[in-house]
């Protein structure tokens, strides 16, 4: 899928009243503490619960009713108060108090959400997928006729033309994006120059960028690296309201900083500051450059704990011709997650998804729909660094990785060298021109397809080339909008004609994934299988049935 930004100009903080739409509307019903909470920082590192409220309760007199520890010894912790005064006072009190050789930061901390309002969503994301597969339905008879007396038995057993899971989604519903891209811009309120997201769009009369403080779906090191909150300290921000470049106008096509790139995971953070260079001299750029190590290395910005930095020259946004390739400035070239016990290295350009968390739970839906067995080849569609093949690596024969971006493609490699994988090799090219190619690599006779492409779809050309190979007989199709997907999923499932050959997929059994928490986005792992095969088990259960009785 596309990591563009899904968030910019949604307001997370919405006074919707409905408790489906809005996980923060009990604390308007009733009283809560959730309302006075706070966050201690700089904990230190052998503590415990009970020391932990003496000090608050009993040596400091702060009035804590509510102590949360996500888990033992861990940096971080949250207290909960009964109204703002003595929360106010606790911040006061707390802000540089030293205790076992560390000085402790405090500050407001954000409500947790309603755990009832999670399960309301995934209600809510489920009955979105039902509408959406009983459309496909529809299509799949309106062009493939030969389809109807199956789909009919599907709706008998299912109600629906597949079998659909229940939402699965990560626990992790704050802070959980490890990529963000942020607008450089003016912000109307204050008038100032303002590293955020755009509140809005251009087409609609305002190019207005407002600050992200308040956000939770952003982790708390990337609000550091762009505005800290902590004693009102500014880092990024900073730097481009001191600094002699103007911020870009959408307006009048003039100024040059134009986005702050953030990549996160433990313990590193990369960001890649993109600049639209207008006329300035190469001179004044490799100035500028050179302040921007500084800055981050070891000036003000050093707060930030930024791991690698990159420069990127800016032209036009979103157009292809105009893209360059950011240009390592500091630091390491990559940062590092793990997911599924994997080790994945991440370069600037290099698609990634980005929950993490919500990115295991996602992998391993697509591993139960394709039930790879060691005599299975996976072939990964739009592979990226590889990390959805990769992950298949142990429970298959081989793996078969395309990706259309080179550096993203070198990644993979190095990820399968860091893994010790040996049975999975990766090429760059579209997928539409290569795919038949890479799948003449297979050496097993089953070809399961996992096809992961953007928001808006495979190519149609690739999708015919799936069709007519056959070796391929699944395909698991992971959707970040299933909308869009949906002419794909009819593409798979059209008769044979002129222009599209090999037997038709059919759709057999869906899973959402919930990936992006607090937005109306949600993926959709969904299996195909050939038409040929689907209908002969329909066939075998049904004389089974007959012979039951």
């Amino acid at each position: 899928m596309s990591d563009t930004e899904d968030i910019h100009a949604e307001n997370l903080n919405s006074e919707v009243e409905n408790p489906n739409e809005n996980p923060y509307a009990y604390l308007k019903r009733d009283f809560s503490s959730e309302n006075f909470k706070i966050e201690i920082k700089n904990l230190p590192r052998h503590y415990g619960i009970s020391e932990f409220r003496k000090l608050l309760n009993d040596k400091l007199k702060l009035n804590s009713n509510k102590l949360k520890i996500t888990k033992k010894n861990n940096a971080f912790a949250f207290a909960c108060f009964r109204n703002a005064e003595h929360r106010d006072n606790a911040i006061k009190v707390l802000s540089g108090y030293k205790w076992k050789g560390k000085e402790l930061r405090a500050m407001r901390a954000r409500p947790a959400p309603d755990p009832l309002n999670i399960r309301n969503r995934s209600n809510l994301n489920k009955r979105i997928f039902e509408k959406i597969l009983k459309k496909l339905g529809s299509e799949l008879v309106h062009h493939n006729p030969e389809l109807q007396k199956w789909i009919d038995k599907q709706k008998c057993v299912y109600e629906l033309p597949c079998e659909l899971a229940d939402t699965r989604y990560a626990e992790q519903s704050d802070g959980y994006r490890n990529k963000c891209e942020f607008s450089i811009g003016i912000d109307e309120e204050t008038n100032l120059p303002t590293v955020g997201f755009r509140v809005g769009s251009y087409v609609k009369g305002t190019v207005s960028v407002g600050p992200v403080e308040s956000l939770i779906h952003i982790p708390e090191s990337m609000k550091i690296a762009v505005k800290v909150t902590y004693k009102n300290e500014g880092v990024f921000q900073d730097y481009v309201r001191v600094s002699d470049l103007k911020v870009f106008s959408p307006e009048f096509q003039t100024g040059h900083f134009r986005q702050l790139m953030a990549r996160s995971a433990p313990d590193q953070l990369m960001l890649v500051v993109g600049i639209h260079p207008q006329e300035l001299s190469e001179e004044v750029l490799s100035e500028f450059k050179k302040s921007l190590v500084e800055y981050f290395h070891t000036g003000e910005g050093a707060k930030a704990n930024v791991t690698s930095l990159y420069y990127q020259k800016v032209v036009k946004k979103h157009h292809n011709d105009d893209f360059v390739p950011a240009e390592h400035l500091w630091g390491d070239t990559h940062i590092n997650e793990t997911i599924l016990g994997l080790k994945f290295r991440i370069s600037p350009e290099a698609f990634f998804q980005i929950n993490t968390k919500g990115a295991e739970i996602l992998y391993n839906a697509a591993i139960e729909l394709a039930e790879p067995t060691i005599d299975s080849t996976i072939l990964d569609v739009c592979c990226g660094t590889g990390t959805i093949g990769l992950c298949f690596a142990k429970k298959c024969g081989q793996i078969l990785g395309l990706e259309i971006v080179p550096q993203a493609i070198m990644d993979a490699k190095e990820n399968a060298v860091v893994n010790s994988i040996e049975n999975a090799e990766f090429f760059a090219g579209r997928a539409e021109e290569i795919l038949g190619t890479v799948c003449f690599k297979a050496t097993n006779k089953e070809v399961i397809a996992v096809v992961d492409p953007p928001r808006a779809g495979l190519h149609q050309k690739a999708i015919l080339q799936l069709r007519k190979i056959p070796k391929i007989n699944k395909i698991v199709y992971i959707a970040c909008n299933p909308s869009a997907a949906l002419r794909n999923f009819v593409d798979l499932a059209r008769p044979e004609s002129k222009t599209v050959r090999g037997e038709p997929f059919v759709p057999t059994k869906a899973i959402p994934v919930d990936m992006f928490p607090y937005t109306k986005h949600c993926e959709l792992v969904i299996c195909f299988e050939r038409w040929d095969q689907v209908s002969k088990k329909s066939e075998v259960n049904v004389e089974a049935e007959e012979g039951e009785t």
